[in-house]
């Protein structure tokens, strides 16, 4: 009777835990069928810098004004048709009116063939006119120190020297003191082209440069001097204020080597120059090419005397 008892009450029990089963987890309600869905999280994008603007197209690069230039009639054959060559660069035209190139290497006697030394070629305007008439049979020496090379010579005057119809130019980086290599002897001319002032302020030993080309010069051969002129009597005063020098100072430095006086020349004059401005290149500006100017040939002695 008790283990029947016993059985029942665990029976009993087995059913009360059956009817009562544990708590759930209540679950987050449902969305009602047909109601609106959550609208989305705004999505953040990065403020972005508008397109650069397009670079504005260069200037166009003015113009070379090319001044009407014809050499004089009794210019040369020669000169004239180096001077007119089609393939000059306008840069070097641009420049032919102020500097008459013709009447100058006319009168300074240069020719074909000849064996020509340059003093202070720079970029060498003058000396690729100067290989243009003296032709391959010929050789220009275009000589610059090294402090000149480096500055603003060294590029122009290589180009110019690789040009096949400049090939006469030998390309020469020497102390102005001495400035032509030992094979550059019995020169027919030496030409030094608004230059020569720009020896005195850079403290150049003319008296050692004179005899210099004194001794490459063949007798008879010219030096040949162009120059911006200064106010008379002012000697040395302007050569750096005013790239000027006096016409009679560039006269006695140049005697005093042996020179002898030839003949002068007025192509280059301009009497109305009032001289108390610049004739320097970067400082002249629109005056460029019209500053008076002294062109004088000098010769060694023991050669023929000219009657031009």
């Amino acid at each position: 009777m008790k283990a029947y008892l016993f059985a029942s009450l665990m029976a009993l029990a087995s059913c009360s835990k059956k009817a009562n089963p544990p708590p759930v987890e209540p679950t987050a309600p449902t969305e009602a069928a047909g109601s609106p869905a959550p609208a989305p999280e705004p999505t953040v994008v990065a403020a972005q810098a508008p397109p650069e603007p397009p670079a504005p197209p260069a200037p166009p690069r003015p113009a070379v004004v090319i001044a009407p230039y014809t050499p004089s009639p009794d210019v040369p054959a020669p000169i004239t048709a180096a001077i007119a060559a089609p393939s000059r660069t306008d840069k070097d035209r641009s420049l032919d009116a102020g500097r008459k190139p013709g009447e100058v290497l006319a009168f300074f006697k240069v020719a074909p063939g000849q064996k020509i030394g340059e003093l202070f070629s720079g970029p060498g305007y003058t000396t690729e006119i100067v290989a243009r008439v003296v032709g391959d049979g010929g050789k220009v020496y275009a000589q610059n120190s090294k402090e000149m090379m480096d500055r603003f010579a060294r590029a122009p005057i290589t180009e110019r020297a690789a040009k096949p119809e400049a090939k006469s130019i030998v390309v020469v980086e020497q102390p102005n003191e001495s400035p032509f290599p030992p094979d550059a002897k019995n020169l027919d001319a030496v030409i030094c082209v608004l230059n020569y002032h720009d020896y005195v302020w850079q403290n150049v030993d003319r008296a050692k440069l004179n005899k210099a080309v004194f001794a490459s010069l063949k007798p008879g051969g010219v030096y040949g001097i162009v120059d911006h002129a200064a106010a008379k009597g002012s000697g040395l005063r302007d050569v750096k204020t005013l790239h000027r020098i006096d016409e009679e100072a560039v006269k006695r430095e140049i005697l005093a080597a042996g020179f002898k006086l030839d003949l002068e020349s007025d192509v280059l004059a301009n009497p109305s120059d009032s001289r108390d401005w610049s004739a320097s290149p970067g400082e002249a500006g629109e005056r460029r090419g019209t500053s008076d100017r002294f062109t004088i040939r000098f010769v060694k002695p023991g050669g023929k005397k000219s009657h031009k």
